[in-house]
């Protein structure tokens, strides 16, 4: 289970997040809806660690996650996918996804091993007949598809998602789609934020983020 308590984050003098509290239960898939500018990818960034000004409390399945530095997190068991992606452009679809496995193999939250290879490309059988294309020649929505996939080989168990239907393709939009119903079949947690609600039907609960906080 991930739980904020009273969460606030700043860019310098900026406050974008004001007394945030959130609880996402192990397994169910929660949907941040919200305009741009109203704070989720600052709440994604702020739970991974990644904003220069935070407070407040921070649990993932009960232990407190504000001393760890962002890869400590990772390790931890969290998958983030920014909205940008950050895919390494120079290295091939194989590379970047055979970069992300840990040293130290995880199992998931139904006891099965940590996905592999394999799994990924079970999961998003268009990458397999690209494993040897640079990352900077696939289309958006590949990207997108290899991004999730890089994440899945980190062994996360919960998944972070900014954005992830947003500016691809209609029929990988339903890929992606297909593709995190199976994830939280077999037990991931997924906190998902966008604008668009394009996954909203399979959520387990809908928030609405305006101006820094969760609108009743």
């Amino acid at each position: 289970m991930l739980e904020l308590q009273n969460v606030n984050a700043s860019y310098g003098q900026a406050q974008v997040l004001f007394n945030v509290n959130l609880t996402v239960k192990s397994g169910n898939l929660l949907l941040i809806r919200g305009l741009n500018g109203a704070g989720k990818s600052s709440l994604l960034k702020t739970i991974m660690g990644l904003m220069p000004k935070a407070t407040g409390q921070i649990f993932w399945q009960g232990e407190a996650l504000h001393a760890l530095a962002p890869h400590e997190r990772s390790q931890k068991g969290l998958g983030y996918v920014p909205e940008d992606r950050r895919l390494f452009s120079a290295l091939t679809v194989k590379q970047n996804l055979e970069i992300a496995t840990p040293r130290l193999q995880r199992t998931l939250p139904n006891g099965q091993a940590g996905l592999q290879l394999t799994d990924v490309l079970d999961l998003f059988p268009a990458l397999a007949g690209m494993l040897n294309r640079p990352a900077s020649q696939m289309s958006g929505g590949e990207q997108q598809m290899l991004a999730l996939g890089r994440t899945l080989m980190t062994q996360a168990h919960l998944l972070i998602l900014d954005e992830p239907c947003e500016g691809i393709a209609p029929v990988l939009v339903q890929a992606m789609a297909r593709a995190l119903e199976r994830l939280k079949q077999q037990g991931l947690t997924l906190l998902v934020a966008e604008q668009n609600q394009t996954l909203a039907d399979m959520a387990d609960q809908v928030l609405t983020l305006a101006g820094g906080s969760f609108q009743d």
